[in-house]
């Protein structure tokens, strides 16, 4: 590092990467990684911040990354910048909030080809909430297919922006990355000239500072990445979590504390406007919350930072390890996991027929996909997961209200009077040439239309309201393979609405199978009940007797399918003879197989309940 840490406020700028996704953010952080000479041309690759395997197979980001630069402008003047790059895809909007509450101001990416898509809007919404200084970034203006004067007329049209402050860049290719940095050090509010709150930026003050991500490293334990809004932290002193338990378990000692510039590179202290690392001697990481206000030990800060709220998971699924006796070593993957990534919440759970494992909270689909995958491929676990649901909210008899996320514990229908489901608003941008198949495809998973206004000539805003666990499944593709590709989708959380709900039970050989139990709405209950036997039936293996797999609400079968059995021939050693011979060696088989399936397990692989999961990936 060339610079002399901590650098004065007014050359420091704290900034994040916003975007729809796949609109070049990584590859907008690699060129500044570059332009700042933050890692060697032999040491650099491309999605140099995107450090999972998973991240660079998708070609996603799906943890926000921090990185401190050092810039010297045309003037000779060095600054130091200290920028997240955040990732785009709906299911991750909560590590973008706490990336946008960390900053001052934000770069919002607009793709020069493709425009605002629902993302973009989102993204800027909470930008705007927070009082960041957004600078509108025009990605890819060297292909041939972009349309700058078009894209340019939206982001004033929609976004209300200053079209002299868009900047026009290819991250690709480096065009206007210089120009993007001054423009950067211009218009980015210094940490104490903050339009979000005007008294941050004392470093004399008493110590604040949010915690806005962490992760988990093998040797040196749980790292924190902090921003520091006012006061000093220093190497050695001792630091409190102000969300956390009394007593003495939240006080920490500071054990390192640092800079991002890829690697961790050590320091003496943190003062108020720098970002970093904060390493102590955490113990219990169950007390590290991601939004967590940090001040010193000895004369605490009376009130934390605003703004903080704990993550709400919308999709439910519960795990568990193929093997039981890996059931610890799945303890301390979750533990593990749980400190890389913030918004996974889980509890401890048991099945019947997959023993002990964990309920699991995930922000979407897309979440548990990757949560599935790091498990299996850093941790080197193989689970079995249960279909994903969501959290119903139940009004009893006596009028108690509680929550339910797991089929398995669903009450008899005569013990409560009403079930609610949770309703998203769901906004689509599309080109004008797939509304009708998008409204149908809306229409088909129960929802309601709200509104509808034609942004430009070409563009089209749809908004629905519809539930939530009608888009778990495959409504993204679908909305995908209607629109080519075109259409954008954004969502949020507004409300519960009554709902006529049905709990479907599979029962394999007339055994209830509580793991693939499913909750659904009623219209839907017979049509992915026998989906789910179909699909079984192909995936258990045949045994010595019929095995039925029947679905049923209640006491009624409303779907089944039958494994038939194996058969020996017990005919074969009869060469001849009378016909009664054989059979009355067919009629002892038969008595044979009734004895046995009286008796009989029915084993149960890993592929069987996956199969019974993807069943649920088809349009009802």
């Amino acid at each position: 590092m060339s610079g002399q840490f901590p650098f004065p406020l007014e050359r420091i700028r704290n900034f994040c990467i916003i975007a729809h996704i796949d609109h070049g953010k990584s590859t907008l952080a690699d060129r500044f990684i570059q332009e700042t000479k933050l890692v060697s041309d032999r040491e650099f690759q491309n999605q140099l911040l995107d450090s999972m395997d998973i991240e660079r197979e998708r070609g996603i980001t799906i943890k926000s990354q921090a990185v401190t630069m050092l810039y010297t402008s045309k003037d000779g003047t060095e600054y130091c910048l200290n920028f997240i790059d955040t990732p785009g895809h709906v299911d991750f909007s909560y590590e973008v909030s706490r990336a946008i509450a960390s900053c001052e101001g934000a770069l919002l990416l607009v793709d020069a080809t493709q425009g605002i898509e629902a993302q973009t809007l989102a993204n800027f919404y909470i930008a705007l909430e927070q009082n960041l200084e957004i600078i509108p970034v025009l990605n890819k203006v060297d292909l041939p297919s972009a349309d700058i004067p078009a894209i340019t007329e939206q982001i004033e049209h929609d976004l209300g922006l200053d079209t002299e402050m868009i900047f026009a860049v290819s991250a690709k290719t480096g065009l206007g990355i210089i120009e993007l940095l001054e423009g950067i050090i211009k218009h980015c509010p210094t940490p104490h000239n903050s339009p979000r709150n005007p008294d941050w930026g004392d470093r004399d003050a008493t110590l604040k500072a949010l915690i806005f991500d962490s992760h988990y490293d093998p040797y040196r334990g749980v790292v924190l990445h902090i921003r520091v809004f006012q006061g000093m932290l220093r190497k050695g002193e001792r630091f409190r979590l102000m969300h956390g338990r009394e007593g003495e378990q939240a006080e920490y000692d500071v054990e390192d504390i640092g800079y991002f510039q890829i690697k961790l590179v050590s320091g003496n202290s943190l003062s108020a406007g720098e970002a970093g690392y904060l390493i102590g001697n955490v113990k219990n990481i169950s007390e590290v919350t991601v939004g967590d206000t940090i001040t010193v030990a000895d004369g605490p800060a009376e009130e934390p930072l605003p703004g903080f709220k704990p993550v709400k998971p919308v999709v439910f699924s519960s795990i568990y390890p193929v093997d039981s006796n890996l059931y610890d070593d799945l303890i301390r993957s979750m533990e593990k996991l749980s400190l890389n990534d913030a918004s996974l919440s889980y509890e401890k759970d048991a099945s019947a027929a997959l023993g002990f494992g964990f309920r699991c909270g995930f922000l979407g689909l897309l979440h548990l996909e990757v949560i599935q995958e790091r498990l299996e491929s850093e941790f080197d676990l193989n689970i079995v997961l249960t279909a994903p649901s969501v959290r119903y909210r139940i009004t009893g008899n006596d009028g108690r209200q509680w929550y339910l996320d797991n089929p398995a514990h669903y009450p008899k229908p005569n013990t409560f009077k009403m079930v609610e489901e949770p309703y998203i608003r769901a906004a689509i941008i599309t080109p004008g040439d797939f509304l009708g198949g998008l409204m149908a495809l809306c229409s088909r998973k129960r929802g309601i239309q709200k509104n509808m206004h034609y942004l430009d000539t070409k563009r089209v805003e749809l908004v629905y309201e519809m539930p939530l666990g009608e888009i778990l499944f495959d409504f993204y593709d679908k909305l995908k393979s209607v629109s080519r590709g075109y259409a954008s989708f954004d969502y949020e959380i507004i409300d519960y609405q009554p709902t006529e709900l049905s709990k479907v039970d599979i029962l394999i050989n007339g055994d209830v199978v509580d793991a693939l139990a499913l909750l659904t709405h009623k219209d839907n209950a017979q049509y992915r009940g026998r989906a789910i036997c179909e699909k079984l039936s192909k995936e258990i293996p045949r045994h010595q007797f019929k095995i039925p797999i029947q679905a049923a609400i209640g006491g009624t079968i409303i779907a089944r399918e039958t494994i038939n059995a194996l058969r020996k021939d017990v005919t074969a050693k009869c060469y001849g003879g009378d016909i009664t011979r054989k059979k009355k060696l067919l009629e002892k088989q038969k008595e044979g197989k009734k004895r046995m399936k009286m008796v009989g397990s029915v084993e149960l692989p890993q592929s069987a309940f996956l199969a019974a999961l993807k069943s649920q990936d088809t349009d009802s």
